[in-house]
């Protein structure tokens, strides 16, 4: 924000709301509020101002706002600018470096990153969630995985980046081949894991370079218009839905690292420390967390640095005693002073900053390599949260049946795109009052998109919902009380037979790990199977996991549980919330998926059983398109599966429609 824009009588306005800014505090407020996505609720930010601000100065802050988001940064969706990349060269010339490493994430490591961390973005013109690249004085390269193939051709100038599949070459294997010898590769500590440091260190010393640490990032030199930190109000989650409270679990964390002789952990995983502090906020797209970081002493204790412009009043009450509020800038003491009291400290070199590790370990601290123990312990959700996710399910159930009865009705008119069925879906789910967004961009596939399988729509991919041909959407949304995530697949016109038996053999495998009975001890890569059993007798398979875990109004991609073909130690344990999605693709011709998240429960029915045993209730609930399924496939029990999730789906969400609604699912889930 320009400060010469500001009103001249703002300070007034302020001051008669009772607000602690000024002016010119409060354009750098804005600047990071127009960093942060944009919530459901388009002014709640500005309790950040005041709490109650005036009219006047609501049209005032709107009006700031509005010129701060127009502001240009660089993240325009355009393809590659090779300029950035020859800027991006001199400054390594300046730095006296050869190569530098540009990774897509932050110094959280989590799946969505806020927008001054796009800088993969910023550099390449490559929008997808997972890719780095490294750019050398006469060579770069960009490394993306199968997902994202066809997006990096569309928008990285393969004359000035190679582009690199991830199963062909890594980009540790392209340093250690292309890196000259005697040359030096630099990385962003803050960015880079010690596990990857020591993969990159490893190919520099065979190409005979060497790697070495900056101390600020080569890309935030050259990118003039970078945004400004996010900056969103952080809110308590209070116990109604967390079930615990603050107090009780960082006394249960710390009683674990009592029993493992660790001082204390560096948490700086975004989900962890909501959950640890039942706090929640919108830094990043569609999960609702504030960036920060923690330590978290044994004695239940904990600091939290975090940024004080996001702290609301009710927070701030919330904390209570046991919590010291630090700024950022804070965490480098409060580290230096760690090591010299030689105390060990519980880090994951797979999970945390390098930087950390670099700063304990000089000032004397001692590490203990371990995993984050909130991850684990947040994954077993209390008898609170599994009920409010349960009645999340249920209200994002009548904005999904609404939804597909809309495409049921409308679908034969040739009218709905992939972008306005995006759209009709998000529209239901906001009337619902405990709506927080989206807990992930819906994936809108018509036809051959629908074989993509973390396909995002835009302008120039969308399709028209195509005659005769399959629908697939997987959505889900952020509620007060839960989130959700669920696929359907629709016919849309007169599906052929090959889509139909196929459809047929993934929802064999959908019901099969539904109706799973497991001993105590299972692990979800010992159950992977069972869904794919169906395809793999047809010889057909599907290249994504089975199932990931999801977090109670937390991230939608939730570890450390998961149902997948890669080996996995943790075992399903009661309370576990995980998704049940085996699919089928097509290249360039369909898409299939159907997906329901399922909770892992206790098995108590099974008369003489030996062994304490574990199975899942389903908790999403929408019908499953019965015009897809080809019944002489289908045998008895899986056919009384499907009748019977259809009587409930009737059940639970038939008497929150309305008429027309209600006679459309009474009649999709009539018994097959």
């Amino acid at each position: 924000m320009n400060e010469n824009s500001i009103p001249p009588h703002l300070n007034d306005l302020l001051v008669q709301s009772g607000s602690d800014q000024d002016a010119t505090s409060l354009a750098a407020l804005i600047d990071g509020v127009a960093a942060a996505p944009r919530p459901s609720n388009p002014d709640e930010w500005m309790v950040l101002v005041a709490e109650a601000p005036s009219d006047d100065l609501k049209a005032h802050l709107r009006a700031q706002l509005t010129d701060a988001a127009n502001t240009k940064n660089g993240l325009d969706g355009e393809p590659t600018r090779p300029e950035r990349t020859t800027a991006l060269r001199a400054e390594m010339s300046r730095a006296g470096i050869d190569g530098f490493i540009v990774p897509r994430c932050d110094a959280h490591q989590g799946e969505y990153v806020s927008s001054n961390s796009e800088r993969l973005a910023w550099l390449t013109g490559f929008t997808g969630s997972a890719g780095s690249a490294v750019v050398l004085q006469n060579k770069a390269a960009i490394f993306v995985d199968g997902r994202y193939t066809l997006q990096a051709q569309d928008q990285v100038d393969a004359q000035v980046f190679e582009i690199c599949h991830m199963a062909d070459i890594s980009a540790t294997e392209w340093v250690a081949r292309t890196l000259p010898s005697q040359a030096t590769l630099a990385y962003d500590p803050w960015l880079l894991t010690p596990k990857q440091v020591a993969r990159f260190a490893a190919a520099c010393k065979r190409a005979g370079g060497e790697l070495v640490a900056c101390q600020e990032n080569l890309i935030d030199r050259v990118w003039s218009d970078r945004p400004a930190d996010p900056i969103s109000p952080i809110a308590p989650q209070i116990d109604t839905y967390s079930g615990q409270s603050s107090a009780d679990k960082r006394l249960e964390i710390g009683n674990q690292l009592v029993a493992q002789g660790v001082d204390c952990v560096f948490l700086s995983a975004p989900d962890s420390i909501a959950w640890l502090l039942n706090v929640r906020g919108a830094d990043v797209p569609f999960t609702p967390f504030a960036l920060s970081f923690a330590l978290l002493r044994a004695d239940g204790t904990a600091d939290w640095f975090v940024d004080p412009r996001k702290l609301t009043k009710p927070v701030k009450n919330h904390l209570g005693n046991g919590v010291t509020l630090r700024l950022p800038q804070d965490l480098e003491n409060a580290l230096i002073q760690l090591g010299a009291k030689k105390a060990t400290v519980r880090l994951s070199p797979a999970e945390h900053p390098a930087w950390v590790f670099q700063k304990l370990e000089s000032a004397g601290g001692l590490v203990n390599h371990g995993t984050d123990p909130c991850q684990l312990t947040k994954a077993v959700k209390n008898h609170t949260e599994v009920a409010g996710i349960r009645n999340a399910h249920l209200r994002d159930g009548v904005a999904v049946c609404r939804f597909l009865a809309w495409v049921d009705h409308h679908a034969n008119d040739g009218e709905i795109s992939e972008l306005n069925a995006a759209d009709q879906l998000e529209r239901f789910r906001r009337e619902n009052d405990l709506f927080r967004g989206l807990s992930f961009p819906t994936i809108s596939g018509s036809g051959p998109n629908g074989a993509i399988v973390h396909y995002r729509v835009c302008e120039k991919t969308n399709r028209p919902l195509d005659q005769n041909s399959l629908y697939l959407v997987d959505s889900g949304a952020q509620y007060l009380d839960g989130t959700t995530d669920i696929t359907r697949t629709i016919a849309i016109g007169r599906p052929s037979p090959e889509m139909c038996r196929n459809f047929t053999r993934v929802l064999k495998g959908h019901i099969a790990l539904a109706e799973a009975r497991f001993p105590v001890g299972t692990t979800g890569s010992q159950l992977d199977i069972l869904a794919r059993a169906p395809l793999w007798n047809a010889g057909l398979d599907y290249d994504h996991g089975t199932g990931h875990g999801v977090g109670a109004h937390l991230s939608v991609h939730e570890g450390p549980q998961r149902i997948s073909k890669m080996p996995n130690t943790v075992a399903l344990q009661p309370g576990m919330v995980i998704s049940n999605e085996p699919g089928y693709y097509k290249q360039a011709a369909y898409g299939i998926r159907i997906e329901n998240l399922v909770c892992v429960c206790e098995i108590s029915d099974i008369p003489d059983a030996e062994r304490a045993m574990l199975g899942f209730e389903t908790l999403t609930y929408a019908p499953i398109d019965r015009r897809l399924m080809v019944v002489d496939l289908l045998s008895p029990s899986e056919i009384s599966w499907i009748n019977a999730y259809h009587e409930q789906v009737f059940t639970k969400i038939g008497p929150q429609l309305a008429d027309g609604d209600r006679i459309w699912l009474k009649a999709v889930t009539a018994a097959v």
